[in-house]
């Protein structure tokens, strides 16, 4: 990073916002969050309120966004924000597809116009590759989508590398499996076993009911995957990676290491609802970080073990500042 540099961020109040926000900041750039008009709250950046300035933005009106870049010129652009909740996509697939594939067209079209020197960092996921042909995918594993979040995804993904040959732009996307922290909010699977398993040991609760078990997830720390974007865009040559573990587990392993944290047997707790199940794939998704580790050097410093546990204290401490205050 050159003195003086600059960084604009969509999703700031989101959990990878957040802690992209720390690391920048840590590194002596200037950050400014996209925020919605009205938006008073900077959800998981609150923190940070002081230490970064705002710019009004909506992923559903490219216009803004384009006013954004216009007013603040920054070098470097990470476009987060997206809906990432996958079950709720079906429910407003047009709206979907446009807050994820429409804003990142909007934001390259700006910096193509506006400041083509600008790098951007956009993120794609592991669901584009749905029904994979092969697991761990890697950066060429064909894409089968199989979401409308997927599919917008993938559109998202797509467009960066057309643009980028086309216009030359530092534009890279960055295939990021499950990552997670005490930030994820709390209808992601994740959260609700590590909350359930403080929730029993505090005496709060007596189970905790989950889908399937056996469904298989690559799971990394969050701050580890914003890192990687970082990495990326002080790259001379813009390039699409692989941000995962490289391990699958299931969520029964998820759920059996968060509930011995507290000390606790998982399977004396968990009770399965299979009305709650997603199909599980039939392929696994894990993700093949290799090409990342030997041309980035990225390298996650944050164990699977390491995440659980801090997830688990995390909400051990909530429910207990929540059970003082009633």
């Amino acid at each position: 990073m050159a003195a003086g540099d600059s960084a604009l961020i969509t999703g700031l109040t989101g959990q990878d916002g957040s802690f992209l926000a720390e690391l920048l900041l840590e590194k002596g750039y200037r950050v400014t969050g996209v925020v919605r008009g009205g938006q008073r709250s900077l959800g998981a950046s609150e923190h940070l309120r002081g230490s970064v300035q705002t710019v009004v933005g909506d992923l559903l009106a490219p216009p803004s966004l384009r006013e954004a870049i216009e007013r603040v010129r920054p070098s470097e652009i990470y476009h987060l924000a997206a809906p990432s909740f996958i079950p709720a996509s079906w429910e407003r697939p047009g709206e979907t597809f446009a807050a994820i594939a429409g804003s990142a067209a909007a934001i390259l079209e700006a910096v193509r116009d506006i400041d083509p020197s600008t790098r951007v960092f956009a993120p794609a996921s592991g669901a584009i590759f749905g029904d994979a042909p092969e697991s761990p995918q890697r950066e060429q594993t064909p894409c089968r989508p199989d979401t409308p979040y997927a599919i917008a995804k993938l559109a998202g993904h797509q467009l960066v590398g057309a643009m980028r040959e086309r216009y030359g732009l530092h534009a890279s996307s960055g295939i990021t499996y499950n990552h997670e922290s005490e930030r994820r909010p709390e209808q992601f699977v994740t959260r609700r076993v590590t909350r359930g398993a403080a929730a029993i040991a505090l005496g709060l609760e007596e189970e905790l009911t989950l889908g399937s078990l056996e469904a298989v997830r690559d799971w990394s720390f969050a701050g580890d995957i914003v890192h990687g974007a970082w990495m990326m865009l002080q790259q001379e040559r813009a390039d699409d990676f692989i941000l995962a573990s490289g391990v699958g587990r299931t969520v029964a392993q998820f759920a059996q290491v968060a509930f011995a944290c507290v000390e606790l047997e998982a399977e004396r707790y968990v009770r399965v609802d299979r009305a709650l199940a997603r199909p599980v794939e039939a392929t696994p998704n894990v993700g093949d970080p290799s090409k990342a580790r030997a041309q980035l050097g990225w390298q996650p410093e944050v164990s699977f073990e390491q995440l659980v546990e801090r997830m688990v204290r995390a909400d051990l401490q909530l429910l207990q500042q929540r059970a003082g205050r009633s």
